[in-house]
């Protein structure tokens, strides 16, 4: 989707419509994506994981809040691991820092991976499912 002007080396953006069981996004559902401890994307650049709505614009958000990255300042698991929320209602307080607003209805994600490494570049790295947890 849209201009392929960079080689893979430089940027990859993922884009998913569902989630890990094949079910369309949607924000009357909530979702976590789940990274182990040491699993984040892989780059020598940076990454983002955006929100765009059903049409591919981006979704109204209560926050302003259209995309996390590693610019965050997150609250990983006591595991060290990361779990990203996506939900259109607000979710406990502890996890705010964590949560990517969805709209009420379709939307999906893309996940910008600037200057990748090696492991993106040969697959040995994927990026985790999107699991609906409601």
């Amino acid at each position: 989707m849209g201009l392929g002007a960079n080689l893979p080396q430089d940027a990859l953006y993922p884009l998913t419509t569902i989630d890990g069981n094949g079910r369309r996004l949607n924000g009357t559902h909530k979702y976590a994506l789940h990274f182990e401890k040491g699993k984040l994307p892989p780059v020598n650049g940076f990454w983002s994981l955006t929100m765009y709505n059903g049409e591919y614009f981006f979704a109204e958000s209560s926050l302003n809040r259209y995309t996390l990255s590693q610019r965050n300042m997150f609250n990983p698991n006591p595991d060290g691991s990361l779990d990203l929320y996506l939900q259109h209602e607000a979710p406990v307080e502890n996890r705010q820092a964590n949560w990517l607003p969805t709209p009420e209805g379709n939307f999906n994600l893309i996940l910008r991976m600037h200057w990748p490494k090696e492991t993106v570049l040969n697959g040995s790295w994927e990026p985790p499912p999107v699991l609906r947890t409601q």
